[in-house]
């Protein structure tokens, strides 16, 4: 059971990983961060879920 969560852990920050910001923590505060993850989710996941 641990694997297929892995999986899903890793393929979700790939996806992080296409948005510069969030790979260097740019934000000076952790609600900020918290905000442009969100933002960038808002952003892969209609995507993600048109294929």
């Amino acid at each position: 059971m641990l694997l297929p969560l892995r999986w899903i852990m890793e393929r979700t920050f790939s996806w992080m990983e296409s948005y510069r910001r969030m790979t260097i923590d740019y934000e000076r505060s952790s609600n900020s961060a918290e905000a442009m993850l969100y933002v960038s989710f808002y952003q892969i996941l209609p995507k993600k879920l048109r294929q």
